[in-house]
Parts: C-alpha cells; structure tokens; sequence
C-alpha cells in the first residue's frame, strides 16, 4: 500500500519449526494474506529456519524448500512485494539467499556475500559466498530470475530498494552501501541475529549509522525465539531507521509469528537527499553491474497509517525529555556566554512581557549570568504596559523577575502610544495593524535606548514559529542585538518553560500559569495570536513537514486530516494560510539578527534557509 510518499511495510517474524519448511511457508501464507502493505519482510531462512546446520547438505531439505517456495507463489494472494529467505542450490553449490516475490512472479535472488565464519558462526561450512560471482540470472521453478546486485524500482513513485543478509551490514563498506551510491533509497536486510548482552545496542547503532550513510531508509527483521536454541538465542529484534534516526523498533519473542507494521516517507528521504552534499559527491561514482528490475506499488486513497503520527514532532519524547532539556539550555546557554563575552557589556536588556518566549529568554539569561560567575542584577528587565496588558502577564513577569533577583524597570508606553497616535493621525479606536504595531516598534526603540544608556544589548525573545509564520512587527519585536530563541519552535519553548518548572520548585507555580496562559503579543485588549494564526500544534507540525520533509501542499493536508482528524476544508484552509504566511513573510527573516541554531533546521537567511524576499509561490 503506497499514498503521498508513504510506503507501508511490513516486518514479519513469524512463528517457525526448524527443519520444516512446510510449516514455515504456511505460517507465512496465514500471516501474509492478512497484509495490505507494499512490501512484507521475512527473516534470514524463514522458508527452513537458520539453525539447520548440517541438515543443509541434505537434498530432502534443499528440495522441500524449493517445493515450499513452489506452493507460496501458487498459493498467495498477497499483492505486494513479498521477501523470503531461502537455501538455494545452484549447480551443487548452496547459497543463502534472499527471494523477491510479486505475485506468482520471482522478481529476484539475492546471495549473501558476507558469510560469517567465527565463534558460534560457521556459514562457510554449507554456503557459499556471493562475493565476485558472475552468475546473472538462473532458472528456477520455470522462471528465469534475475541474480545477484539487483535494485528493485517503482520510478514513477521514485522507490528503489536493494536487499542484503545479515552480516552484509556489518563489514566496512556493506553490499547496501554500494546499492545506495548507485541509486537506490531503501536497503531491506533478512537476519538471524543471535542475542548476547549488549549487542542489541550495537545491531540498533549499525541499522541506524547504514541509514545514514546511505541516506535512506534501512529496514531489519530478525528471527525470534522459535529458531533453535541449541547454543544461542535469537533476538527477534526488528528496526527501521530513515536518514540517521530510528523510526520504529519492536522484540518480538513469542512462539506466535508477530508483525511489525510501519511507514517509509519516501518524499522526505528525497528531500534530504537533495540536501545532502555528501551523497550528492558520491552517487553514482561506484561501479556495479546491476540489474534494475520493475516493481509497482499500488496508490491506495484509503491509506491508514499503522500508529498515529506525532502531532508533536519538535517535542522530545518522555524519555528523552531530561536530557534534550539540558541540551537545549546548554546550547542557548553557551551561545549567549560565547555573544556577551564578545561585546564585552555588563547589562543584558529584556523586555519581559509574561508570556512564554520572554520568559524562555530571562531563564536562559539568568542562567548564563551564573555560568559566566556574573550578578544578575546586570539583567534588566523591562515591563512595558500598553494598550491590550493584562493583569496576569503582568504579575507574572514581575513575579519572576522578583524571584531571580534580576533588576526590574516598568515603563508604560501607553502616553507615548497616544502621541504617536496624534503625531501620524491614527484613530485611537481603530484596532488596525497600525494601532498594533505603533506599541511594538515603541516598545523596541524603549529597550534599544535603554540599552544605549546601560552600556548593553537587547535580548531578542522571538522563536521560530513566530519568524516562520513572520508573526512579528517589521522593525520592532523583529529586532534585537541576539535573538535567543530563533531556534526554537513555540512548542518547544513550551516544553522548555515546562522543564524548568520542574526543576525550580521555586518557579513552578508562576512558570506553569505562564504556560497555560494563551498566547498573545497584548497590543489589543484580549487577542489571541491562535485566533488569528491557528494552533500551534498545527502550524509547527506544517513547519516540521516542510523544513524537513519537503512536503507538496497535498501533501500536508493529507496529514492534517490524519494527524488532527480535521476535514478536507479545514486541512487545505490551514495548510494554505501557512504556506501562504511562510512565503509573504521571507522578506522580514532577510535582516534577522544573529541566534543560534538548536534543531537541525534554523530560518536564518544566513544558514540553514535561502531565499528571496520577492519570491512567488501560488498556494491554492
């Protein structure tokens, strides 16, 4: 099943008995018919089980096998591509291969080259090497089927995969290396790893560095429990990893034939690649005889994904979240030590308006001043109430400014905002983009005078979701001498004010009434940025889609509707407005100030993000 880009897979480790192919094949017919996926992935010998040993040299074993192989193509009706794994006699001499089905069709063999010989492996005693073989293509089963380096493609949905065995992936320039460099997207791997302590760390660290090398998506499956466990014990352990980062991973070890379900975006693997100067040096510049062979994937609109997808993508998960908030406030933390030892100023200028960026921003700032062994007295904060401040923003930030021992100014820009007004003749009851931004670029030129004056700088506040959505007035909370959190999407400075407040107990109460305050710049008496842009949540799930996966409009509206259950009016308007936003606002991210990068994606016009300002994308 293919839709948008997604391919869904299936890695099946299924129920065997060592010896008996026809169990074997039957527990995959049973488990393979209940499949609507585009590809299904079998173990190292699934059609006999890995652990035969000498029962190999047997014709009754070799033959069944083949028998076995027979009545799978005759007898599936599974319609996609199907990858078993089988002992193959070729001219008296036994490999171990990996079979490439469609149908009743054999698209392709695929003999281990990396046959491993030490402690408890001995494959050299029974199969031979693929290395260096000449053999093309042989006959089996009536079919004449390609043999040997094969990449398998669908190119008008731009899916090439290639297929190794086991130990393949484990040597310093792996047959699935060498399909990347020629073309290929995705390497299938059969195995029966074995399970000792610690090695399931070390399996997960070559899945995940392949699919980096190769820039693409590497999927594992491995034998379970019911292989022999005579001297060792099989892992089942079954991964897929895209680009660097492991997607999905399960055990299974049970007696029942268990499946992993999953998705492969192949529209994001082709955006990074083109990103990718490495690959982009290196592709086709290995030579290898390889047979390209034909497959097709089915487009189906009724596409489901096999677990939701994360609504949170900047967000760390449970596990992880400790440690990435360290890692973010050491990162901030470093940045701006690295920028304040430069200029060589003792007053760092904050406005701090109680909502979450200002807050993010004082934390970061209060932090550094302990790190570099400076007061924080020489943090001025600055409250500015005007014509839309509420009660409660202010209280908190003066609060919070209390309880870090900062200095604290407040100056109101109300009477300075009423003779602007009066200067430029601007109705003072008009709530229009002049009555909001008349307050903004005020409160901006209030914290640059001030820093003049206090021989320092101004701390900008504004975060990523703001500049991508340009959410920020030209010239006024655009600017500053560093903004801290250009870096961090809205979500992600809301996780971070979240992690604080468990840390400081201290802070907790004020930091967690922050957070579930609703998000406003307050120029206008109760605005809502959310009534105006649309959640976050949605905006920084559209952000992460087209910085890191390139996603067409189609596309991401196809998400939303299955990430936020939301109809297709609502997940074209979103997408739309955002797109929409995204490109009319380039025009304030070409003079931001400098912030330093967090993520692997950064808005800076003078890293991660070129364009000009007078660009034309037509979203409809």
């Amino acid at each position: 099943m293919y839709h948008q880009g997604f391919l869904k897979i299936a890695l099946v480790t299924p129920s065997l008995e060592v010896g008996n192919p026809e169990y074997n094949v039957s527990e995959i017919l049973k488990t393979i018919q209940t499949l609507d996926v585009g590809v299904a992935l079998c173990p190292e010998l699934s059609i006999t089980g890995y652990a035969c040993g000498d029962l190999f040299y047997q014709d009754a074993l070799i033959m069944n096998a083949k028998r076995q192989l027979k009545r799978l193509l005759e007898t599936s009706t599974f319609k996609g591509v199907l990858v078993v794994g089988l002992p193959l006699d070729i001219e008296g001499v036994l490999y171990n291969t990996a079979v490439v089905i469609q149908g009743p069709k054999l698209l392709g063999i695929i003999p281990k080259k990396y046959l491993p010989n030490t402690y408890e492996y001995y494959e050299k005693r029974w199969f031979n090497s693929g290395l260096d073989i000449q053999i093309k293509e042989i006959e089996l089963l009536n079919q004449v089927v390609p043999f040997g380096d094969l990449i398998f493609e669908d190119n008008d949905k731009n899916i090439r995969f290639g297929v190794e065995i086991c130990q393949d992936m484990w040597t310093n320039f792996s047959p699935g290396n060498a399909l990347a460099l020629n073309g290929a997207n995705m390497i299938l791997n059969l195995s029966a790893s074995n399970e000792y302590l610690d090695k399931e760390a070390s399996r997960r660290m070559v899945v995940v560095e392949n699919s980096r090398r190769n820039a693409g998506a590497y999927v594992y499956v491995s034998s379970g429990m019911m292989e022999s466990s005579s001297d060792t014990v099989f892992s089942g352990h079954n991964m897929v990893a895209v680009n660097g980062q492991l997607r999905d991973e399960k055990f299974f070890n049970t007696p029942k034939t268990q499946v992993l379900l999953t998705e492969v975006d192949f529209g994001e693997i082709h955006f990074t690649r083109r990103h990718d100067t490495n690959l982009k040096d290196a592709l086709h510049r290995v030579k290898m005889d390889i047979t390209r062979i034909p497959v097709h994937f089915e487009d189906n609109d009724n596409f489901v994904f096999s677990k939701p997808l994360n609504e949170l993508p900047f967000v760390p998960k449970p596990k992880q979240a400790k440690k990435a908030f360290e890692d973010i406030k050491r990162i901030q933390v470093q940045a701006l030590a690295k920028r304040l030892l430069h200029v060589n100023m003792p007053t760092l200028v904050i406005g701090v308006s109680g909502g979450l960026d200002s807050t993010l921003a004082l934390l970061i700032a209060h932090e550094t001043y302990l790190f570099l062994g400076w007061d924080p007295k020489g943090i001025l904060g600055v409250t500015m109430p005007g014509l839309g401040t509420s009660d409660r923003t202010k209280n908190n930030a003066v609060q919070l400014m209390e309880i870090l021992g900062i200095t604290h100014r407040e100056i109101s820009i109300v009477e300075e905002t009423h003779k602007h007004f009066e200067m430029i003749k601007q109705d003072q009851n008009q709530t229009d983009i002049t009555y909001e931004n008349t307050q903004a670029r005020i409160r901006t030129m209030t914290l640059m005078n001030l820093a003049n004056k206090h021989n320092g700088i101004v701390l900008g506040t504004g975060d990523l979701s703001e500049i991508a959505l340009g959410f920020m007035t030209y010239n006024g909370d655009q600017m500053s001498m560093y903004g801290i959190n250009a870096g961090l999407p809205k979500t992600l400075v809301r996780f971070m004010v979240e992690m604080y407040s468990n840390v400081h107990e201290n802070l907790k109460d004020i930091l967690m009434d922050i957070v579930f305050t609703p998000v406003s710049p307050e120029l206008i008496k109760d605005q809502k940025t959310e009534d105006i842009l649309g959640k976050y949540m949605i905006n920084d799930f559209l952000l992460h889609r087209l910085l890191r996966c390139g996603d067409e409009p189609e596309k991401m509206a196809f998400l939303l509707k299955q990430v936020f259950k939301v109809d297709d009016t609502e997940a074209n308007k979103r997408t739309q407005y955002f797109l929409n936003r995204f490109y009319n606002q380039q025009f304030k991210r070409q003079v931001l100030p400098d912030g330093p990068k967090i993520l692997d994606i950064t808005l800076s016009p003078r890293g991660d993000f070129r364009m000009p300002s007078d660009i034309k994308v037509v979203i409809k």
